[in-house]
Formats: C-alpha cells, sequence, structure tokens
C-alpha cells in the first residue's frame, strides 16, 4: 500500500458542531481536525483531553474551561475564521501537505493508481486527470480539480 503523506504538524484540532466548514478547510490544508457532530460540551471536553486536542468553539463558555486548550471563533465567515486561527497559533501552511487528508472523515490519504479507480470516478474526470489520492477508511478518491486552484486562492488571499 502507497505511503500516506505525513500530517503538517503536532497540533491536533477539535471543531465544534457549529464549525463544520472550518473543520474541512483546515482538513484540506493538511491539519488533523476531528468533527464528531457532538453538541454536549462534556462530550468535547473529554474528547480534547483523550486526543490532545485545541477546541475550535463559538462557544464562549468552552473557552473558560480550566485546563483546556481552546480558540474562540469569533467570526461567522470561513475565510476570517481560517485568519482566526492561523493567527492564534502562529499556523505556517506548507503546501506540500495540503490536501493530504479526507474531508469527509480526516483520514490521511494515499495515492493510488489512476488504474485502480476507473470505476470510482466520472469517465469525464478520469480522461482529464492522472494523479489521485484515495481515502483508506470511507474510500473516497480526491483529484486537483478547480476546486484545489478556487481553495489555494483563497489561501493566497488570507496570508
Amino acid at each position: 500500500m502507497p505511503e500516506a503523506k505525513k500530517p503538517v504538524t503536532g497540533l491536533k484540532f477539535i471543531a465544534d458542531d457549529m464549525l463544520g466548514k472550518l473543520a474541512k478547510r483546515l482538513r484540506m490544508m493538511g491539519f488533523d481536525v476531528s468533527y464528531p457532530k457532538i453538541s454536549a460540551d462534556s462530550l468535547l471536553l473529554r474528547k480534547s483531553r483523550e486526543e490532545n486536542r485545541i477546541i475550535l468553539t463559538r462557544d464562549t463558555g468552552l473557552v473558560k474551561v480550566r485546563g483546556v486548550q481552546a480558540i474562540l471563533i469569533k467570526s461567522k465567515k470561513l475565510s476570517e475564521q481560517l485568519k482566526e486561527v492561523i493567527k492564534a497559533l502562529k499556523l505556517k501552511i506548507i503546501p506540500e501537505q495540503m490536501f493530504s487528508r479526507c474531508t469527509i472523515c480526516n483520514s490521511e490519504l494515499i495515492k493510488i493508481e489512476k488504474e485502480k479507480i476507473k470505476d470510482k470516478v466520472p469517465p469525464l474526470i478520469y480522461k482529464l486527470f492522472d494523479n489521485f489520492t484515495y481515502c483508506p477508511v470511507c474510500h473516497k478518491v480526491y483529484w486537483k480539480g478547480t476546486h484545489f486552484e478556487k481553495i489555494i486562492s483563497e489561501l493566497k488571499e488570507i496570508k
């Protein structure tokens, strides 16, 4: 089996249920972001402690809990939310690590030979692209289509 890319950083995050888009975008950037879709603060806090994850939240009460590292996300706009996280932790975006995680389940993606995904992508995508990655957990296939350029452009604006 091909080797997965190494994660961007040792930092791991957990996003509360109000920050699904932020979780997905941070995953695209190569960050390990758990998004359990649970609303109970106690479960978020426990998972944060057990897995040594920084909580990303819009809940002012969570950031006040002793012994927990949390970032209060103030903006409702995704680009501003990204700026808040990057600024708070002085994160470095490493282009080679982008798109190394599944946006659905957070697993590390692996490179996969084009021939092995022929029946898993639309015929036009198979014809137009040569490089694919694959999630070994949820079996989603990824390629660098128009969404890739859009996200790169967005990140340049954020920097």
